[in-house]
C-alpha cells in the first residue's frame, strides 16, 4: 500500500501508473486461466487499429474510451480480457504521407539503391509538389513506408498509455508483416478456391492522383461547381435535332448512345432510331430505360464510357460498346475511337489527345461553339460528383483488370444471409444496424479489392505467358500454402525458374497489392490466431465485441462480416458498438479537411487523462459530442470530480476502522442501502453498454456522499470510541471501496492511486461490488429514505442560513422542520448527526407536506 500524499494531486499519475501496471502484467492476457475457464469466461474486442500515417485526433481518443470503460468494467466482473491492439500501416493514406514526408514517389522501373538517403524529412503534407518529388525504386519507397509507419506507431502507443488504454501491449499486429501478410493471401486463396474470388476488366471507379482502383465503400460525394451543355445530336433520317444536356462534353467521342424514360412520351417515337453525334459524326441508338430522369435537363441523357456510375449500368445491361477515351492518367489517350473516321471528327479529337479532363472540356466546348453545334450558353449550377474519400479530385472511369470478391451485389442469398448476420448481432444503438443494411440492399457491384499502389499486401497470384509473352488470364498460378507469404514481383512459382520471369511461355507476377480493408477485414483472424493458433483462435472467436466509429460500418463493419461469412459462415462477433462523430461547435463533423481536428495530445496534457475519459464517457454510444477546446467544460467537471475522489478518500481514510466494528447507525445503513441500489442500477447500465448512464448514476450518488453523508457523520466519525463512532468509520471506508471500483472504469488513474493507499493490488482486477441482491451475506438492514430525508433538511437548514446572510458555521439554538409524520420519524433517527452538522441544540418537529425549515433561531454570541 502506498503513502498517502499530503497534497493529493492529478499530475503525473499517468506515467507513474503506466509503468507500475505494465510492469505487474496488470493488462496481460492470462492464456493459462483463459483455457481454464473456457470460452464464455473470456471477453475479447477486435479492437479497431488506427491508420499508422499522421496522427490521432480528439475522434479518436473518443471512440477508443468508449471500448476501455467497457472492457475495464468486463475484467471487474472475472472475465479474462483479450484486448489486442493493431496498426494499420498499408494504404493510400501511408504512401501519400511518406511521399510528402520524404520527398519522393515510387518508380517501380527503378533498380533498388542500398545506399538511398531522402532528400529531406518533415514535410508538411501541404507544401511538398510531385514535380518535385524524387523518384525511387519500388522497394526504396517501402523501406521509407516501414520507417515512417514504425515511427508513427510509437507516438500512437505513447498516446494511447498517456490515455490509460487497458490494452494487452504484448498483444499487437501490424497489417503489413509477415504474419499479417500470410494470413491475408492465405484468406484470399480460399476466396478463389470456392469461387468467390474473380479476376474482371471492367470499368473502374479510378483515381488519377493515386493512380489506383476505388471500391464503392471508399466513395463520397461532394458538392462541385458544373454547367449543362446543350448541344444537338442530329436524326440519321434527316427528320432534326435530339437536343441533351451534358456537364460533360469532353466525353462526346466516348459517346455509345441517348437514353430516355421508357413513359417519357416526348421520346417514344424515336426509340430504336438512330443519330449523329455533333462533330464526331458517329451513329449511336437512341434507347429507352428506367434509371433515365425525365425531370433533368431536356430528359434525353446521351451514354459516355463513363461519364458516372449510372453510365456503366446503362452500359452493362443494354449492352452497348466500350468507347473509353481516358487513359488512367486522367488524360484523353492519344488514339480516337475506331468509329470516328470522319476527316472533321478525327480533327476534332486531335485537338483532345493528351489533354487533361479539365483542359478537354474546355476545348470541347470551344469547337462545339466554332462549329454551332453548342445551343446557348453554358447553364452553371453545383451537383454531387464521387470522390475517393482521400483524395483531392473527382473520380474518372476507366476500363481496367481487377481482382473482385463476391460481396452480395449480384448473388441475392449471400445478400439475405449477410442481412440475417447482421439481426443476430446486437447492435449499440441498434438503429445502426439499419445502416449496416441500408448498405447492404444498395451494393452496386462486387467488391474491388485490388489496388495499383505498392505498400501493402501482395496480391498472390502470377500468370503464365503465351507463346508472344502475353498474359494469359486464363492461367493464374498460385502459390502452396507452404510457401506464403509471397511476393509475386520477386518470388518465383513452383515448376519455374526465375530466368523464366517475363519471357514468352514463361511467367509474369502480379504486381496490385490488396486495398487496405481487404485485409483491415481480417482483424479477428489477424489478432486471434486464425490458421496461425488453434487454441487461441477458439477461445477468443467470434469476438465478444466489435467497436468502431459509424462512419466505417460500410467498409470495416462489412467487409469483416462478409470475410467470416465466406470463410466460416458465421458473424465474426457477438456485440457491435458503434460511437458518435466528434463535431465542433457549430455541430459540423471534425476532419483534416475542414480544418477543425484538435489533437488529443494538450488537452490530455493541460487537463489529466481522467478528465479527458470522463468526457468521453459521458457520452453515448451512437451520439455526436460537440467539443469546443476553448472552453471543454465537460473536461473541467470531470477534473473537478477527479481531484474530489483523491480528496474525498484521503478524509475518509483519516478515519480508522476498529476491528470490532460494526453497521449499527440507522444513517450509515441507510447511505449503504442507497449505494446498493446504485451498484444495481450502474450495472445494468453497465451490461447494456450504456456507460454514460452507468457514470451519470455512480456520480450523482457520490455528490450527495461527499456534500451531504460526509458532513453528517464526520463529527461522530472522529469519535473511536463509540459504537457510533466505529460504524460510520466503516460505512465511509465500505463506501469509498465501493464507489473506487464504480468509477474505475472511468476514471482510471485517480482511483486506483486512491485504492493503492489501502489495498494491495490494482484497483482494476478487484471485484466488481456486489449489491445485497448478488450477495445476500453481506445484507445491512438500511432504509434509504433515511439518507435521503436527512439530506432534505440538511438543504433547509443550510438554504435558511444563507437566507439569514450567516456563515453556516453559525450555531443555532433551536429552529422547527416541518414534514410529514412517516419523515418525522426517519429524521428522528439520525437527529444527532443532523444537529452536529448543523451546529443545532435544538430541533422542534410540526406537521408538513414537504420538509420545510422554519423559525430558526441562532444562538446568542458569547
Amino acid at each position: 500500500m502506498a503513502t498517502i500524499p499530503d497534497k493529493p494531486a492529478l499530475e503525473g499519475l499517468e506515467k507513474t501508473w503506466d509503468q507500475r501496471w505494465t510492469a505487474a502484467g496488470t493488462y496481460a492476457f492470462d492464456r493459462v486461466r483463459a483455457a481454464e475457464v473456457g470460452r464464455d469466461g473470456i471477453y475479447s474486442i477486435d479492437t479497431p487499429p488506427p491508420t499508422a500515417s499522421g496522427s490521432l485526433h480528439i475522434g479518436h481518443v473518443f471512440s477508443y474510451t468508449h471500448t476501455d470503460v467497457k472492457v475495464r468494467f468486463e475484467r471487474m466482473r472475472g472475465k479474462v480480457v483479450f484486448y489486442p491492439m493493431g496498426w494499420d500501416d498499408n494504404g493510400l493514406p501511408t504512401e501519400r504521407r511518406v511521399q510528402n514526408y520524404y520527398g519522393v514517389r515510387c518508380d517501380p522501373n527503378l533498380p533498388y539503391d542500398p545506399d538511398f538517403t531522402p532528400p529531406y524529412e518533415g514535410g508538411d503534407n501541404k507544401s511538398s509538389r510531385a514535380a518535385d518529388q524524387i523518384p525511387i525504386s519500388r522497394r526504396n519507397f517501402i523501406e521509407l513506408c516501414e520507417k515512417l509507419t514504425v515511427e508513427d506507431e510509437k507516438h500512437f502507443e505513447a498516446l494511447w498509455r498517456d490515455l490509460g488504454l487497458s490494452v494487452d501491449w504484448t498483444q499487437t499486429y501490424r497489417t503489413i508483416s509477415d504474419e499479417t501478410m500470410r494470413t491475408s493471401q492465405l484468406a484470399f486463396l480460399r476466396n478463389i478456391e470456392r469461387g468467390e474470388a474473380y479476376q474482371a476488366l471492367a470499368p473502374t471507379l479510378w483515381d488519377i492522383d493515386f493512380r489506383s482502383a476505388i471500391a464503392q465503400a471508399e466513395l463520397e460525394d461532394r458538392e462541385q461547381p458544373a454547367a449543362y451543355h446543350r448541344v444537338a445530336f442530329h436524326r440519321t433520317d434527316g427528320s432534326g435535332d435530339i437536343h441533351i444536356e451534358t456537364t460533360r462534353p469532353e466525353l462526346l467521342p466516348a459517346c455509345v448512345a441517348l437514353v430516355a424514360h421508357p413513359d417519357d412520351e416526348r421520346y417514344r417515337d424515336v426509340f430504336g432510331t438512330t443519330v449523329r453525334t455533333p462533330l464526331f459524326d458517329v451513329e449511336v441508338p437512341v434507347l429507352s430505360h428506367p434509371l433515365a430522369q425525365p425531370d433533368k435537363g431536356s430528359g434525353i441523357a446521351m451514354i459516355c464510357t463513363f461519364g458516372d456510375v449510372t453510365d456503366i449500368i446503362w452500359w452493362r445491361e443494354l449492352d452497348l460498346p466500350n468507347r473509353t477515351i481516358l487513359g488512367q492518367d486522367g488524360r484523353v489517350i492519344a488514339e480516337a475511337p475506331e468509329v470516328i473516321t470522319s476527316e472533321g471528327g478525327s480533327s476534332a479529337y486531335a485537338e483532345l489527345a493528351g489533354k487533361t479532363v479539365f483542359s478537354a472540356k474546355k476545348r470541347m466546348v470551344e469547337l462545339l461553339k466554332e462549329s454551332g453545334e453548342l445551343i446557348g450558353e453554358p447553364r452553371p449550377f453545383t451537383h454531387p460528383v464521387k470522390f475517393y474519400e482521400k483524395g483531392d479530385r473527382p473520380l474518372e472511369i476507366v476500363s481496367t483488370r481487377q481482382w473482385y470478391i463476391r460481396n452480395g451485389a449480384r448473388d441475392a442469398a449471400l445478400r439475405d444471409r449477410l442481412i440475417s448476420l447482421g439481426r443476430e448481432l446486437r447492435w449499440h444503438p441498434d438503429f445502426m444496424r439499419v445502416r449496416y443494411e441500408n448498405w447492404t440492399n444498395g451494393l452496386t457491384g462486387d467488391w474491388l479489392v485490388s489496388r495499383q499502389r505498392f505498400f501493402g499486401v501482395p496480391i498472390p497470384v502470377w500468370y503464365g505467358l503465351d507463346a508472344d509473352g502475353n498474359r494469359d488470364y486464363d492461367r493464374v498460378i498460385v502459390p502452396e500454402v507452404s510457401q506464403l507469404p509471397v511476393d509475386p514481383t520477386i518470388d518465383v512459382p513452383t515448376g519455374f525458374t526465375a530466368d523464366q520471369r517475363g519471357v514468352p511461355g514463361g511467367f509474369e507476377g502480379e504486381q496490385d497489392i490488396f486495398d487496405t480493408w481487404a485485409t483491415s477485414s481480417l482483424t479477428p483472424q489477424l489478432a486471434g490466431g486464425w490458421e496461425r493458433d488453434p487454441e487461441l483462435w477458439d477461445l477468443v472467436s467470434p469476438f465478444d465485441l466489435r467497436p468502431q466509429g459509424q462512419d466505417i460500418i460500410r467498409t470495416w463493419l462489412f467487409s469483416t462480416m462478409l470475410r467470416s461469412a465466406l470463410e466460416d459462415g458465421r458473424s465474426p462477433w457477438r456485440t457491435a458498438a458503434i460511437s458518435g462523430f466528434i463535431v465542433d461547435p457549430d455541430r459540423k463533423k471534425m476532419s483534416k479537411s475542414k480544418g477543425n481536428v484538435v489533437t488529443p495530445a494538450d488537452i490530455l496534457a493541460q487537463h489529466g487523462s481522467d478528465a479527458v475519459r470522463y468526457w468521453a464517457a459521458s457520452s453515448r454510444l451512437g451520439t455526436d459530442a460537440a467539443f469546443d477546446p476553448q472552453n471543454p467544460t465537460q473536461i473541467k467537471i470531470g477534473r473537478r470530480l477527479a481531484i474530489k475522489i483523491l480528496n474525498a478518500a484521503k478524509f475518509v481514510l483519516s478515519f480508522p476502522v476498529p476491528e470490532s466494528a460494526e453497521i449499527t447507525h440507522p444513517l450509515d445503513a441507510s447511505m449503504l442501502a442507497t449505494l446498493d441500489r446504485v451498484v444495481d442500477d450502474a450495472t445494468a447500465a453497465w451490461e447494456a453498454y450504456d456507460h454514460a448512464r452507468a457514470l451519470e448514476i455512480t456520480e450523482s450518488f457520490f455528490w450527495t456522499f461527499c456534500d451531504d453523508y460526509l458532513e453528517l457523520v464526520k463529527e461522530r466519525a472522529y469519535d473511536r470510541s463509540t459504537a457510533g463512532g466505529a460504524s460510520a468509520a466503516l460505512a465511509l471506508r465500505q463506501a469509498l471501496s465501493t464507489l473506487l471500483r464504480l468509477f474505475a472504469p472511468v476514471l482510471s488513474f485517480a482511483t486506483e492511486e486512491a485504492w493503492s493507499w489501502f489495498n494491495d493490488g490494482s484497483v482494476h482486477l478487484a471485484g466488481w461490488p456486489q449489491s445485497q441482491s448478488q450477495a445476500p451475506s453481506q445484507s445491512i438492514d438500511g432504509d434509504p429514505r433515511v439518507l435521503s430525508a436527512v439530506g432534505d433538511a440538511l438543504i433547509g437548514i443550510r438554504r435558511a442560513k444563507t437566507e439569514a446572510k450567516v456563515s453556516q458555521k453559525t450555531a443555532v439554538a433551536e429552529l422547527t422542520i416541518q414534514a410529514p409524520s412517516e419523515i418525522t420519524e426517519l429524521l428522528r433517527l439520525a437527529e444527532d448527526d443532523l444537529k452536529a452538522v448543523g451546529r443545532v441544540a435544538r430541533i422542534r418537529y410540526a406537521g408538513g407536506t414537504e420538509t420545510v425549515v422554519t423559525d430558526i433561531h441562532f444562538a446568542e454570541e458569547a
